[in-house]
Order: structure tokens, then sequence, then C-alpha cells
């Protein structure tokens, strides 16, 4: 690969059919962090989370009040048991992010039934084009390296539409907690990813409750059947995945003592009437809140450090520490360094972006800055495979693609295997080879590479399109492969499934 194919495909997106940018290579990928627009005008069009927040909790007040004429009519089991946080729980039907569109012949006033049909909605209404919208960005891009890495630090801090209540705002998730701080600091990502109502209701801590909270005592004075109290999902997530990354150190001791910390953060406008009033969660749907009513008192300690602040300022104090953590540099240089550099990333650059974390207090900029200067990201040998989402944005900017269907995106995906905002962990999808490359794997992006080559139309000569998109890195045999294909579709299919299109 030269430098121009490196900078292009390795950190880029893909080539396009004009010609390469000229000038050193580098530099082009070291001004793109002056260019970079947050919001291009495809995500700008896109709803707001306030809307998408509060169609959610209109849902939910529904799904309570039918759960409970339901009780006092004696309905059936699921008509009893959709109710509160079973309601929120409820997992997303398959078909809500691109299935069949099947209506249900069922009980429309069923809990269950109505949770199918609000999920079918906001699959239509806001995952939909909210996948368009991130497609149409990234092939337009002309910072495509900057918008290689808003999907890296997505992928990082991993939501998923695998509830009812967050498929609708998955794409809202990135386009306000990631895209705004790709270029900012690594601790202005970091509290705008944990306050932001996707990540509060994915991993649970808006039901989180301290034991010996205001709410917590009342309840118990009342023994009351409702069970609640502390969940620790996001704070072992911070953790183990967020910052300081597997087995650094820390112990389930400190995981509870900073889900004590965290009791309270949580999001505004859910729910109505006397429960919110009671909780102290009230006010615009989707925005963060700390309700104090719902915050364990006390001093914690955590990773044997004494956080004595009060309310909301003492889990924000220890995600301020953890930003610039020792063990979170080594982690984050590590994944980025195995993103950029290879599977088994050298040891070398890692010391050298986690070197760069250290000195900037976490500034990303400069760690960009680090890897683009790093000589053991430019070696000439393609290091990565690319994933099913890597793989689809580059054969759409590479056949000039204008007009981007969202539901053929999310169709293309799920083929594919990597449903966009669906990794089902909060660990997202690997960023290995041996996840994406086995045969199955590599034979369906064939046949999906047929398709995109049938749809254009014979106009492309793709022995043309493939020395532009691969700059003096074009091998003898794929050149050869490409010229004796039986017709012009056939040659783009060839170069879309080629060495040098499927590796970086």
């Amino acid at each position: 690969m030269s430098d121009v194919s490196i900078a292009l495909n390795r950190f880029g997106m893909g080539g396009r059919a004009e010609p390469p940018p000229g000038g050193e290579a580098r530099r082009w990928l070291t001004a793109q962090l002056d260019r970079f627009d947050p919001r291009p005008a495809p995500i700008a069009a896109l709803p707001r989370t306030t809307l998408i927040a509060s169609q959610l909790a209109t849902y939910l007040g529904e799904a309570r009040m039918l759960a409970q004429q339901a009780r006092r009519e004696g309905g059936g089991r699921r008509g009893r048991a959709m109710q509160g946080e079973d309601a929120m729980r409820m997992r997303a039907p398959a078909d809500a992010t691109g299935g069949a569109m099947a209506e249900d012949a069922e009980n429309p006033r069923d809990p269950a039934m109505q949770a199918r049909r609000f999920a079918r909605q906001q699959g239509r209404d806001h995952y939909m084009t909210a996948v368009g919208a991130r497609a149409q960005a990234a092939v337009a891009s002309d910072t495509p390296f900057v918008e290689r890495l808003v999907h890296f630090w997505a992928n990082h801090f991993a939501v998923s539409a695998d509830k009812v209540t967050m498929i609708g705002l998955t794409g809202a998730f990135e386009f306000d907690a990631i895209r705004p701080h790709v270029l900012g600091s690594f601790r202005d990502m970091l509290h705008a990813v944990e306050r932001h109502p996707a990540m509060l209701l994915y991993l649970d801590q808006a039901q989180s409750v301290g034991p010996n909270s205001p709410l917590g005592t009342a309840f118990a004075r009342r023994q009351a059947r409702r069970q609640i109290g502390l969940n620790e999902n996001l704070a072992r997530e911070i953790l183990e995945l967020h910052t300081l990354g597997v087995r650094t150190g820390y112990s389930q001791t400190d995981v509870t003592e900073f889900a004590r910390a965290m009791t309270g953060w949580s999001v505004a406008g859910l729910g109505r009437g006397p429960a919110a009033r009671m909780t102290g969660t009230e006010g615009e749907p989707g925005r963060f809140i700390f309700a104090s009513r719902l915050h364990e008192p006390g001093a914690r300690t955590i990773l044997g450090k004494s956080y004595a602040q009060q309310g909301e300022r003492q889990a924000a104090a220890v995600l301020d520490d953890l930003a610039v953590h020792p063990a979170t540099a080594k982690h984050i240089a590590t994944k980025l360094a195995r993103h950029f550099a290879g599977d088994d990333p050298p040891a070398t650059l890692v010391g050298k972006l986690e070197a760069a974390f250290l000195k900037s207090g976490g500034d990303l900029p400069t760690v960009y800055r680090a890897l683009i200067d790093a000589p053991e990201a430019w070696v000439a040998q393609p290091v990565k495979f690319r994933t099913p989402w890597e793989w689809s944005i580059s054969a759409m900017r590479a056949l000039g693609t204008q007009e981007i269907p969202a539901q053929a995106v999310v169709g293309l995906m799920n083929q594919l295997g990597q449903p966009i905002w669906r990794p089902g962990s909060p660990a997202g999808y690997d960023d290995i080879a041996a996840s994406w490359a086995g045969p199955d794997a590599v034979m369906r992006r064939v046949e999906a590479a047929e398709r995109l080559a049938a749809r254009t139309r014979e106009t492309i000569d793709a022995r043309v399109r493939a020395a532009t998109l691969f700059p003096d890195a074009l091998s003898a045999t794929t050149q050869q492969a490409i010229a004796r294909a039986e017709s012009p579709a056939q040659g783009v299919a060839l170069m879309l499934v080629s060495p040098e299109f499927l590796r970086r």
C-alpha cells in the first residue's frame, strides 16, 4: 500500500471516484481535524432526542395504564406483568429494526402487543432514518478520518437497540454524545456518554436506587412489595469497558461503591404523575437529571481514594479521575492501535498513544496526531480486515452512490452480520479479523458485491476506478482479474471483493 492508499483506506472510509487528495498524506489527515462538521445536513435534519424521549414517555405511560387496567380486570399473565420497569425492559421484536412489519392480530389493548407496535413505529420513524443519515454522512464526508473515529468511539461506548426503550435513542446517542466530542477531550466525551438517556436506560442506571436514600428508606418502612435497589450495570461497564479496562486492579467493592455514587443519575420526564414527583424525575423528557431522592448518602472510597462530594458531584468527580487514569490511557491507546495498526497492535505504538493521552490530559486531537505521526500505522502491508460496516461504506463511496435508502442499508448490514447499533453487548462489535473473515461471511460480501455492481448499470470501468481507489497499490493479480471480467458489472463486483478492498 502506498501512503495515499493507506490514508484513504486505513485511516479513512475508502476512496471515491474523484482523484485522490494531492500533497502529503499525513497533512491531508491532520487537516481534517480542522474541517470536521459534527452535524452535517443528513444528521441535522433528524428529530431531536427530546422528541424521541417524549414519544417514549407517552408509550410508557400508556403501558402502565393498560397494565393497571388489566390487573383490575383480572387480565392475562402478560397484562399483569407489563408494568413499570417490566415495560421498559421488554426486548424489541426482531422486526423492529429492519425485518418484516406484519401487524399483530391480537388484542390491541394487550400491553405486550402495544409494546411491539411501539417498537415497530420507533424502528420506522427513528432507527431507520438515523441509520440512513449515518450512512449518508459517511459516504459524502470529506473528513473520512474523523468519520471513522466517530464510528470507533460509538462502538467503544456501545449501546444496543435491543430493548423497546432503546430503538429510537441509539442513533441520537451517537449524534449527541459522540460526534460533538470526537475532537474534544476524553473527559468531556465520557461525561456526555454517561449522562445520555440511551446509556442510562441501556444499562439500567435510571432504575438504580440507593438503599439508604430517601426513597429507599421510605420503601423499606412501608415494606413495599416492589423490589427496588442498587443497580451496578453502568458502574461496572464504565470501569471495565469505558475507562480502565478489564483486569486493571479494581475490585467488586469499587464497582459497588461507584454504583452507590452514581445513584440519582437518571432521565427526566419518562414517568409522570405521583411516581415522577416521588422520585424527583419530573422534567423535559430525555434530559439528564440528578434525582437526589434516589442518591445513596455518604462518602465513597473507590480505587483507594475517598470522595466526600455531595449529590451529582460525587460520581462526576469519579469520572474526572477515571478519564485521566493511567489504566484508561493504556486501554484507549491499545484499542486505537488495534483499530489502525493491526489485531495485535505494536507495543511501541500503544506506548506512543498512551504517552500522548497522559501528557495532554486526554486531549483526543493530540492522541490522533500521535497516531498519524507514528510509522507503525503506515506499514505497507495491509493490517486489518474490514468490518461489514467499513466494507459497505467503502463500497458506496467507491461507486459514487448518491441515493442511499435507509431500508437498503439496514437490510445490507443485517445480511452481513453487523446490524447498526445492535451489537447485543456493551462491549460493542469485535475489531479483529477472526470475527468477520469466515468463509460464510466473505460469501455474503460476494453476493452483496454482485447486487451493488448490478445497480451501476454498466457505467463504471472497474479498471480505472480501482486504480483511483488504491493509488500505486493495486496488485497485478487484481488488475488482471478485473481486466478479464466478462462485463463491466462483473469487473466492479470483482473489485469490491478484491484483497485490496477487503483489507486495509
